[in-house]
């Protein structure tokens, strides 16, 4: 599959996922393909499991994707997910055969306040 091709996929993907379209969301993941949430401490296999987890999920859900990049079989996209309005960063690890996704890790942080010591040199970014 061509790097395009994924980007392509990538972006459905993100949109299906803010927009609560659970089915089409899911379409990226291979049968078998493994969610990790590192954090949390959990691993979900299967993509049935996948999306009836995220169906499950109570929060109201925006995606906002600030960039993606990759190549081949390894692509990366930064997002903000907001839950109930708020924010968190995250990043998202997609590892693919093909045109699937075999596994996924994701890691979220939380915004904090920007440091006063390293104030002289900072922009703030919108």
């Amino acid at each position: 599959m061509r790097d395009d091709d994924v980007r392509a996929a990538l972006r459905r993907h993100w949109a299906a996922s803010d927009v609560d379209d659970f089915d089409a969301e899911h379409e990226i993941y291979r049968e078998d393909s493994v969610v990790e949430y590192p954090q949390s401490g959990e691993r979900i296999r299967g993509r049935r499991n996948i999306q009836a987890s995220r169906t499950a999920q109570p929060n109201s859900k925006r995606f906002t994707v600030r960039r993606m990049l990759g190549g081949g079989d390894l692509w990366v996209t930064e997002l903000v997910m907001t839950y109930d309005e708020q924010p968190f960063y995250v990043v998202s690890i997609m590892e693919f055969d093909g045109a699937e996704v075999v596994r996924e890790t994701q890691y979220f942080s939380d915004p904090f306040e920007p440091g006063p010591s390293r104030a002289q040199w900072v922009e703030p970014m919108s």
